[in-house]
């Protein structure tokens, strides 16, 4: 079917337009975490928003109002997570991963690789995207809890605490 009815042309274009912007109201509430990159928990939420936003725009049996009260459940539950894992760290295991060690002292290491599911090729990838031409010039690679690489350059001298103190795998 190409067109059911203006009316329903009018209430898509009103309620989009409305929880569109209840959407960005909320998740500026739900604070910079709500936006930032994501761990799993994150993920989940974002699509959950995703999700609604399409159910409230398509099906005209879900009202506006129950569309934001699914709003305020899914962010209001971010929020809490969220600051639960702030505040309390055997939680925050339960909610997060740990970013773990992948690379270091110019060794890889086969065990945590297997377990992130990384191979070399990707490593020496995310070396090449940061501009470093020799790997003997890294001295740690990390797979973080949202998925990303991190690269630390080895140290210029002494050092006073190391950034890969709560790193799976690293022992100081």
């Amino acid at each position: 079917m190409l067109f059911n009815s203006w009316e329903s042309i009018g209430r898509t274009l009103l309620v989009g337009v409305l929880a569109y912007i209840s959407l960005v109201v909320m998740l500026r509430f739900g604070g910079k975490r709500t936006l930032t990159q994501m761990n799993a928990f994150d993920m989940v939420v974002s699509v959950a928003l995703g999700s609604t936003l399409a159910t409230i725009l398509l099906n005209q049996s879900i009202t506006l109002t129950d569309g934001l009260t699914a709003y305020l459940v899914l962010v209001g539950m971010q929020f809490l997570v969220s600051w639960t894992t702030s505040r309390f760290k055997p939680f925050e295991k339960i909610v997060k991963s740990a970013p773990t060690l992948l690379y270091y002292d110019d060794h890889f290491l086969p065990d945590a690789m297997k377990k992130g599911r990384m191979s070399p090729d990707e490593v020496w990838q995310a070396a090449r995207n940061k501009g470093i031409d020799s790997m003997g010039k890294i001295h740690a690679i990390v797979l973080e809890p949202n998925g990303s690489l991190s690269i630390i350059s080895k140290p210029d001298g002494d050092s006073d605490e190391s950034t890969l103190r709560n790193v799976k795998n690293y022992e100081s």
